[in-house]
């Protein structure tokens, strides 16, 4: 049963995405296919973070192999939470593009949307089980693949120009990640990361610095961390909507579930690591400034993506209980809030043809009477942009309040500093929100009355901001889960001994 836990958010979409290409000349069951796939992931990573909550961190060998020399699953809370969330933002983002018909392509013979989205559910499935750093190189190279894939369906030349854009930059991230995972493996011997926590301790300084500070650029290029960001505003945008939701939401913060799970389990440290910090303050200010200066609403809401990496970062750059727990938090709501922005956003592009503020007026300013839909399209842009500047009683107010927390309690110049940056990003973000909502309140309600594709994408897009209003309403048990995530990551040597005691393909 545990084997079954571990390797069905891997195996399972992997398999699905051959059998989709078998069934292109039969939308209807590509379609059933795909959701029915992702529905079992989804329960079935439910009952992982049950299992894992209940048990503790859980390693599946595959192959009877020992973990040491074949692949490992390996499963802890962290990895558990990100997964469930992931799959169901996943789930969410693909009933929206069944609605607005993002997956039907009449002109080719094959539809590519099915099986390349099943294969990016497959890689961050891998990414956030794998337990060596070679699965987990593997794992971003699936999710490239099929990415550009995505990120090019029905591409005109600009498309495609972004999407080179988009795979230049993970390609060359990926040739690095690779180097790093040759100079690790020269210098330990392995690349097992239970392994690798045990020897890395052994090396010299200089050499421990390097490799932490080759694997920090790898994941920065990948998490869009500033100065390594320049390819994100210039590439989600220009995919189609829901892709830019699924991107905006996972792909960047794989890159910092990675950065986060190598750092503290490979170069584990005490105090406040200034490097991290400085980068997370540049990072917010960066970010929110390119997002005020925007005019369209998905190159706006692009930056404030980058921008808001950089609270995850400050977590990160605390390295202790406090601020793990602050980043953990951080990610699980920012993944639910910002594939909800991006998806009502994606309806308002679709009624009023347009993404350009200039363009958009105010129901005020328009001279329209304000028609049945206008108050559901501001509420629902409303809700996950109050969250994401940080306003209570939302998550985003829940989340940061436990970062400043966390920076009072390290009570440094640095975490004080970079707590400073934090408020005021959060101001401007709410300053970026509130010039987008009052001009992004359009008729709705009577086209989803009208069409049932239009019906079910305002429900994904509703839906989205009903998980993220009950994350607020369950703060308390998402707090303690958070928490007790964190504690697994400040105890790396439970994570070696839950992996390196497991033998055969038995998970624990």
């Amino acid at each position: 049963m545990t084997t079954l836990l571990l390797v069905v958010p891997v195996l399972l979409p992997l398999l699905a995405a051959a059998c989709s290409l078998a069934l292109v000349r039969n939308g209807t069951a590509q379609r059933a296919l795909t959701v029915v796939v992702l529905t079992a992931v989804l329960a079935d990573a439910i009952g992982l973070l049950l299992h894992v909550d209940r048990e503790g961190t859980t390693v599946v060998a595959l192959g009877g192999w020992s973990p040491r020399l074949g692949i490992a699953l390996v499963a802890d809370l962290l990895s558990a939470l990100l997964l469930t969330v992931a799959v169901l933002v996943a789930l969410a983002v693909l009933l929206f593009a069944l609605g607005q018909g993002t997956t039907d392509r009449p002109a080719l013979t094959v539809t590519p949307f099915h099986p390349a989205y099943l294969l990016l559910v497959g890689g961050v499935g891998l990414a956030f089980l794998s337990g060596d750093l070679f699965n987990l190189f593997v794992a971003f190279e699936v999710m490239l693949a099929s990415s550009y894939v995505l990120i090019t369906l029905n591409a005109g030349g600009e498309r495609v120009l972004a999407g080179m854009t988009y795979t230049m930059t993970s390609l060359t991230s990926s040739l690095l990640f690779l180097t790093a995972v040759g100079l690790v493996y020269a210098a330990t011997g392995t690349v097992n990361l239970a392994e690798l926590a045990e020897r890395t301790g052994g090396l010299s300084e200089g050499v421990r610095s390097a490799l932490a500070a080759f694997l920090l650029v790898v994941f920065g290029i990948k998490a869009a961390v500033v100065p390594l960001h320049f390819w994100l505003p210039d590439s989600y945008p220009t995919a189609p909507a829901p892709i830019t939701a699924v991107f905006a939401s996972l792909l960047t913060k794989v890159g910092v579930y990675a950065m986060i799970r190598t750092q503290s389990l490979l170069f584990p440290r005490d105090g406040t690591w200034w490097l991290i910090g400085c980068a997370a303050v540049l990072t917010m200010i960066v970010g929110i400034l390119g997002a005020i200066a925007q005019d369209d609403i998905n190159r706006l809401l692009s930056f404030t993506l980058v921008s808001h990496i950089g609270f995850m970062l400050f977590g990160l750059a605390l390295f202790d209980l406090a601020g793990f727990t602050g980043a953990i938090l951080y990610i699980v709501h920012h993944i639910v809030v910002q594939a909800a922005l991006f998806l009502v956003t994606a309806l308002v592009v679709s009624r009023t043809g347009t993404a350009a503020l200039h363009r958009l007026k105010p129901p005020a300013e328009s001279g329209e009477r304000p028609g049945p839909g206008r108050p559901l399209a501001a509420a629902l842009f409303l809700v996950p942009a109050l969250s994401l500047a940080g306003l209570p009683p939302f998550s985003g107010f829940i989340a940061k309040l436990a970062l400043l927390r966390a920076a009072v309690i390290d009570g440094g110049a640095i975490a004080y500093a970079v707590a400073a940056a934090a408020l005021v990003t959060s101001l401007l973000t709410l300053y970026a929100m509130v010039r987008v909502w009052r001009v992004i309140s359009v008729p709705l309600a009577s086209a989803a009355a009208t069409a049932g594709g239009r019906a079910l994408t305002v429900g994904a897009a509703a839906g989205m901001v009903a998980v993220g209003l009950a994350m607020a309403a369950g703060a308390g048990p998402l707090v303690a889960l958070t928490e007790r995530a964190a504690a697994d990551l400040s105890r790396p040597a439970d994570y070696r001994e839950a992996v390196l005691g497991t033998e055969g393909g038995e998970g624990r």
